[in-house]
């Protein structure tokens, strides 16, 4: 079992990586809650740092577009509530579509609401999550969506590898993110924005974050 105390990374930051997280500097993220910014909130000990419910999200200082992103998380080891109760916290793009982060493992809840979900869309092609209080890793290309003034030119993708296993294989996402019941769409937006952690009411963990932009690379034709 990985202890939810273990400082060693599973996943080193390759050299050409900006590394968001270190395991004790928050000085790449700001606390944007009520409308105002401010430094991180959140508990950071052990080489983590930890969701405080209620003292919201965290939301990284830079801006960014096309990106791969590595992180680890873990959701509290005892386990209280069910379905979206239960280890709930999310990952950002943009601040307008998430990749969800939830305690997955047996746990019943909607399909497009579970870990590695595009929420309240696609949900993940497998199921691989670890026990609870067990580190857990994302690995995710996020394509940024592209406008000619108000039109879409090309959708959001996203790519995500969960605990080693890819389970969205260049989804592109049919908009802003919310929950299933809501209309998803597109409302045009700076080619670059923050990413943010999301603060679920969940005591959520995460370290060891790192991110690749990925503008300036060949791209494929067609692209």
């Amino acid at each position: 079992m990985v202890s939810a105390t273990c400082n060693a990374p599973t996943v080193k930051a390759p050299s050409d990586a900006e590394v968001l997280f270190n395991g004790s500097d928050t000085s790449k993220w700001i606390t944007p809650q009520n409308n105002t910014t401010g430094p991180v909130t959140w508990k950071v000990e052990n080489g983590y740092m930890e969701v405080i419910p209620g003292k919201g999200g965290v939301r990284t200082k830079e801006s960014f577009g096309d990106i791969q992103l590595h992180l680890e998380f873990a959701t509290p080891t005892k386990v209280e509530g069910t379905s979206q109760g239960r280890g709930n916290s999310g990952v950002r793009f943009m601040d307008r579509y998430e990749i969800q982060v939830l305690d997955s493992y047996d746990n019943r809840t909607y399909a497009d609401g579970m870990a590695a979900a595009i929420y309240g869309d696609t949900p993940p092609m497998v199921n691989v999550a670890r026990k609870p209080g067990e580190w857990q890793t994302y690995d995710i290309v996020f394509e940024a969506p592209k406008f000619n003034g108000t039109m879409v030119v090309a959708p959001a993708y996203v790519t995500v590898f969960w605990n080693g296993v890819l389970v969205q294989h260049r989804r592109p996402i049919m908009g802003s993110t919310s929950a299933t019941t809501t209309v998803h769409q597109y409302t045009p937006h700076d080619p670059e924005l923050p990413l943010t952690l999301q603060d679920h009411a969940h005591p959520v963990r995460y370290r060891n974050v790192w991110i690749r932009r990925l503008t300036g690379y060949d791209q494929p034709e067609g692209k």
